[in-house]
């Protein structure tokens, strides 16, 4: 084990923490400027290991801190980590950290980072070797000085020190302390023996004297039993006789108070019933008000209805008159159409075969003269060329040019055709649209009629939404109503139960209720009176018992309690009494179990769960029939015993009693506050419920209301849109038409592209064939007579095509005269009446008519249903107000017959509190008597008969004698016999612990005479230790010296030497008086010096060499030296060097830390460390051996 690092912060010099690079487990150098942190940082490793700064002051707390300029340091620490590696410290870690915290107000310790004592620190180190009896591991500055100017006295209570002898004189003191007090106790029992004897002597005397007197006490005794015994049964009778009368009394007040109570249940039934049907009858006024209000709406609703379905009756007349002229015409119109569309089928075919055959005609006409244009042109070519080839190269030119404008016809026949099939796609298309818009056109009228359902449907719909909003209504009207009345009593309750208790405890029951409510704390439960059921022959008793505990609040635990408390006193809102379950211990009562007992906690309903709150007030009272059997059970029992109508008796024997209103019950008060408080919240929970409903029910009628605007809506937009899709259809027919002319202008153009195709490739033939035919100036036989034909042909063919060409034309303008008419006169004529018809119905309002029948039908039963209702609430109010009448006169009645009963009861009850006052009287004094027998102590037998037929007089005149006989045994000692016994068995009890005391004084005078002889040994065994290792260290410090240790004793004055290595002569410690050191620094053999003869330097090495001597005796893990070689020569520097080393290297040795001004020991150094003072504050860095070396030779130079 050695010390690894060392960490310092804020103490003394070293202001900033500072890290020292960890150690070597060998020898390590420490050098710096005088002032620069080296004493203060041995001063850091003694401040955490050795106890040199134990019990400081706030004074020296502040010396440790780091005083300079800047922030206040307020508290420092130094932290040494140990390496463990060889598991000296037990802990069973490879490192082991200690560290010690200052402040000004504190001083702590920590292991492995965690708090401990100085006593766990001191007992740790002691285990891992660091010896408190020899403190020279660690050698500060001035120590070895010490040493060399230590007398030889001084020198013998260091080797003491080392030796350990502190145990062995501490508990020698201990044992002399407690030899010191045996003898003073022995002392004291001496003193008390003598004491005791004396005493004992005087105590026989005594006790003759005490005998008669307690013969004269006997008498005064039985007579006085006597006495009291015949007053005791005089009183017994006279409680019995009272008992008896208040019996009697209690039954006539008992009835009297059963008559009572049944006059105020049959009051509270008379007042329920009167309640009830005042509220009915207001129920009844708000149903009259609000059916009123409804009849005076269905009678406006009735006659806006009959002025609607007048002004409909009048429009759909005068629209059923335009409708049929509209039909005359439409049916004219109708008929021209059919006409027309028949003369246009007759003509349709006609035209299309004139049409076709003007085609066929036509091609032929074109054909023909296309070849004989050819013909012409053959015959006119054949003169301009001279020869064959001239003719076919023009030919071959004529046909090259012909190709591109076959291309081109084709081009434009392919784009002719694509744009027919689009226009014929676009006809069907226009076609299937104008069916569609047709079709609906022609069903408007059925549309009409079924949207007109529809709205019918909607309406019906929101009437019903509405007429259950205002059944709605009214019940909430009627429940606004009834929620005000239980209000009402609510509030009236709460007020005669506030009467019934103080108004802080009213107060803060308002506020816990209001506290449970806001933060929702579901470990309230409520007040003991909130949380039972009690049947009413026990209501009295159980109020009794409880008292203010009735209006405890019970909780689940105190946290609860705590948070409601903190509220009501911040908030101060009262006082509060409350019960945690968690905390309430009932302890079991002694119940008698008999068959007039009966614990009070059975004949109470609560929850389980409070079981111990309610044990913890009603688990120790019992009801019992009468008060004389309450008051026996609460005296042989312990219990609180109750009688049921509330007279008590407790266990001290204290009665109470009287008269208990039962009109001013609390539990009745509370159950009545209970009872109305969750009425009033079922019907405000009834009356949330109805709020949300009648909203919803608005919403619902919003949607219905938003829907049937929709509808009408659509059917205005659908009314609206007719007109809009007439046109529509008429400009899609038009639209049609024009398609159709379109397609018909492309088909014509077709044919004639056809026609130039075929002529263009005709032509393309021929002057090929021409080209391939022989060259000839004129044309051949065939082809003029061809010509001829075709001149023949071409004319008849004009002829005919002029011919059908004219007869088509007149059929083409028959046939668009008649489409005209029908397109742009008849059918929009038609289309046009249809619609004023159709228009003419709906304004006429034919499906509002019938809408407004059902209306006004509706409305007719309607009104006579208000009307029957209001008769019958009429009859109900004035049955309720009759029956009210009536009730109320009970109720009169009633109130004067309970008021004759209560005056009884209370004359009864005043005649009772006398008795129970006379009998309270009585009882106190059947207990006074009681006690007086119970102070004649135990009485012999013959007291109960000796005087049983004396006279009371003759009784009180003999007592009179023997109480005067008594007075001159005034003086008597009455405990004399007692005291006998009590100082016999004293001074038996002295006797032997004066025994037990000799033997612990002889034992104790063993002990000291044992640990004088191990003291004598210890420090003759460390002398001759430290002894040898001292002559062996100085000859290895001085090879050409000697030195030794000399021991000094009283009875050689003269300083004589003695080799005690040698000597078996053991004496006493107290023989001893010093230690000299005896040394030879040139000679073996020469006389040897002693100390003070010496030099500086060589008192200083003799020092060092006892230092040695005791670490070589009592080795510790590491030695911290502070300039040890300071006072001493080069040679002597170079010895101490070399055995430091030699100690370093050895196995069985620790780890050196030095501090030096001197090259020598830098030498053997294993590593070195340089303390640097910058800024006002200490560092400790490692340096290299050679600026060490080099610092030293600077500093001495």
């Amino acid at each position: 084990m050695y010390i690894k690092q060392i960490i310092i912060q804020g103490f003394k010099s070293y202001k900033e923490q500072t890290v020292i690079e960890p150690f070597s487990p060998k020898h390590n150098v420490i050098v710096g400027r005088n002032g620069s942190g080296k004493s203060n940082f041995f001063a850091a490793i003694r401040f955490v290991l050795s106890d040199a700064y134990t019990q400081m002051g706030k004074e020296e707390r502040q010396a440790l801190l780091h005083e300079g300029t800047g922030p206040a340091v307020m508290s420092a620490f130094v932290e040494i980590i140990f390496d463990n590696s060889d598991e000296r410290f037990p802990t069973g870690k490879p490192e082991l950290v200690l560290r010690r915290t200052i402040g000004i107000k504190k001083d702590e310790y920590s292991l492995d980072r965690k708090n401990a004592t100085k006593s766990d620190v001191m007992n740790l180190l002691e285990s891992a070797g660091f010896s408190r009896s020899n403190p020279y591991y660690i050698v500060p500055q001035g120590r070895v000085t010490a040493l060399t100017n230590m007398k030889d006295a001084e020198r013998l209570t260091l080797l003491k020190e080392v030796a350990g002898t502190q145990v062995y004189e501490a508990r020698r003191a201990e044992s002399l302390k407690l030899m010191t007090e045996t003898n003073n106790k022995r002392s004291k029992i001496d003193e008390l023996l003598a004491y005791i004897k004396d005493r004992l002597s005087e105590l026989e005397e005594e006790k003759e004297e005490l005998r008669d007197y307690q013969e004269k006490d006997k008498e005064r005794r039985c007579l006085q039993y006597t006495i009291d015994h015949r007053e005791q049964i005089a009183i017994a009778d006279e409680l019995d006789h009272l008992d008896e009368q208040r019996q009697n009394g209690v039954e006539d007040t008992d009835d009297n108070r059963e008559r009572f109570i049944q006059g105020e249940k049959e009051l509270a039934e008379i007042d329920a019933e009167i309640r009830e049907l005042k509220q009915q009858v207001e129920f009844l006024n708000v149903d009259k008000k609000q059916f009123e209000i409804e009849r005076k709406d269905t009678a406006r609703s009735k006659a806006k209805s009959e002025l609607d379905l007048q002004e409909l009756t009048d429009g759909l007349n005068t629209a059923q008159q335009a409708k049929s002229q509209v039909d005359q015409q439409v049916k004219s119109l109708q008929s021209s159409i059919a006409q027309h569309e028949q003369e246009l089928t007759k003509i349709t075919p006609e035209f299309q075969a004139r049409k076709q055959e003007e085609a066929t005609i036509k091609s032929e006409l074109d054909s023909a003269e296309a070849t004989r244009q050819r013909l012409y042109a053959k015959q006119g070519r054949n003169a301009r060329f001279r020869n064959k080839k001239e003719r076919d190269d023009w030919l071959r030119k004529e046909i090259d040019e012909s190709y591109p404008q076959i291309t081109k016809i084709k081009a434009v026949r392919m784009q002719t055709t694509e744009e027919i099939s689009d226009i014929e796609k676009e006809i069907v298309a226009m076609e299937t649209e104008i069916a569609h818009l047709r079709e609906q056109y022609e069903q408007r009228g059925t549309n009409s009629e079924s949207m007109q359902e529809q709205i019918q449907l909607a309406k019906a719909g929101h009437d019903r939404l509405v007429d259950t909003r205002r059944e709605l209504w009214r019940e909430y009207d009627k429940l606004d109503s009834v929620l005000r009345n239980a209000q009402q009593e609510l509030r009236e309750a709460e007020k005669q139960l506030s009467h019934r208790m103080d108004q802080n405890t009213s107060r803060g029951l308002a506020a816990v209720r209001r506290i449970k409510a806001q933060h929702n704390l579901d470990g309230v439960y409520g007040t003991l009176a909130e949380l039972m059921e009690v049947n009413d022959i026990y209501r009295t008793a159980v109020e009794v018992t409880a008292g203010n505990s009735l209006f405890h609040y019970v909780v689940d635990n105190e946290e609860t309690a705590s948070k409601v408390l903190e509220i009501l006193q911040r908030e101060r809102s009262g006082r509060i009494t409350f019960m945690p379950l968690n905390r309430l211990k009932h302890k079991s009562a002694n119940v008698p179990k008999a068959n007039d007992v009966i614990p009070i906690i059975e004949k109470i309903n609560f929850d389980p769960m409070y079981l111990r709150a309610f044990e913890h007030v009603f688990g120790k009272t019992v009801i019992c029939p009468n008060l004389t059997v309450a008051a026996q059970y609460a005296r042989s029992h312990g219990v609180d015993a109750i009688t049921m109508e509330g007279d008590r008796s407790d266990k001290k024997g204290a009665l109470t009693g009287g008269y208990h209103d039962p009109r001013q019950s609390r539990l009745e008060a509370v159950k009545n506050v209970t009872k109305w408080r969750k009425e009033y919240e079922s019907q405000l929970a009834r009356s949330s419920e109805l709020k949300r409903t009648l909203e919803q029910k608005d919403q619902e009628i919003t949607a219905a209301l938003s829907n049937l605007r929709k509808l009408e809506q659509t059917r205005q937009r659908q009314e609206n849109s007719y007109g809009p899709l007439r046109q529509e259809l008429q400009s899609k027919t038009s639209n049609l038409q024009n398609k159709k002319d379109t397609l018909e202008a492309k088909t014509r153009a077709m044919a004639n592209i056809e026609a130039n195709t075929k002529a263009l490739s005709d032509q393309q033939n021929a002057l090929e064939a021409e080209m391939n035919s022989e060259f000839k100036k004129s044309l051949t036989q065939d082809e003029e007579t061809q010509l001829e034909n075709l001149s023949f042909t071409v004319q008849d063919l004009r002829r005919q095509y002029s011919e059908v060409s004219s007869t088509r034309s007149e059929l083409e303008t028959r046939k668009s005269t008649l489409e005209i008419e029908l397109q742009e006169s008849l059918r929009p004529r038609v289309e046009q009446l249809s619609a004023q018809s159709l228009n003419g119905m709906e304004g006429g309002a034919q499906g509002n008519l019938r809408t407004t029948q059902k209306d006004l039908k509706r409305v007719n039963k309607a009104m006579d249903t208000l009307s029957q209702k209001l008769r019958e609430i009429e009859e109900s109010i004035d049955s309720s107000n009759a029956q009210i009448t009536e009730l109320e006169q009970r109720h009169a009645e009633t109130r004067r017959q309970q008021e004759e009963i209560a005056k009884g009861i209370e004359r009864q009850q005043k005649r009772m509190e006398k008795s129970i006052q006379k009998k309270a009287l009585l009882t106190k004094q059947a207990a006074e008597v009681s006690s007086r027998i119970r102070d004649l102590g135990v009485l012999p037998q013959e007291a109960f008969a000796k005087f049983e037929k004396t006279k009371s007089d003759a009784i009180v005149k003999r007592l009179h004698k023997v109480n005067e006989a008594l007075k001159k045994y005034s003086h008597v000692n009455k405990k004399a016999f007692q005291q006998y016994d009590q100082f016999t068995n004293q001074r038996d009890t002295l006797t032997k612990r004066r025994e037990e005391l000799d033997s612990s004084h002889a034992s104790i005078e063993e002990l000291i005479t044992v640990l004088d002889q191990r003291k004598d040994e210890a420090i003759e065994r460390t002398f001759k230790q430290v002894s040898r290792e001292f002559a062996s260290v100085f000859e290895k410090l001085v090879p050409a010296g000697k030195g030794r240790l000399v021991i000094q004793r009283k009875t050689d004055r003269q300083v004589a030497e003695e080799d005690d290595s040698d000597s078996d002569h053991r004496e006493s410690v107290e023989n001893y008086t010093g230690v000299g050191i005896s040394v030879s620094f040139n000679s073996k053999h020469d006389d040897q010096q002693r100390i003070q003869q010496l030099s500086g330097g060589q008192k200083s090495l003799c020092a060092l060499t006892l230092i040695f001597a005791i670490q070589r005796c009592d080795p510790a893990p590491f030695y911290l030296f502070d300039e040890i070689d300071a006072n001493l020569d080069a040679q002597y520097r170079t010895a101490v060097a070399q055995i430091l080393h030699r100690l370093s290297n050895a196995s069985e040795n620790g780890q050196f830390i030095c501090t030096t001004f001197r090259p020598e020991m830098l030498l053997v150094a294993e590593k070195c460390y340089g303390v640097r003072y910058v800024g006002k504050s200490s560092r400790v860095v490692s340096v290299s051996r050679e600026d060490a070396m080099e610092f030293v030779q600077g500093e001495r130079q």
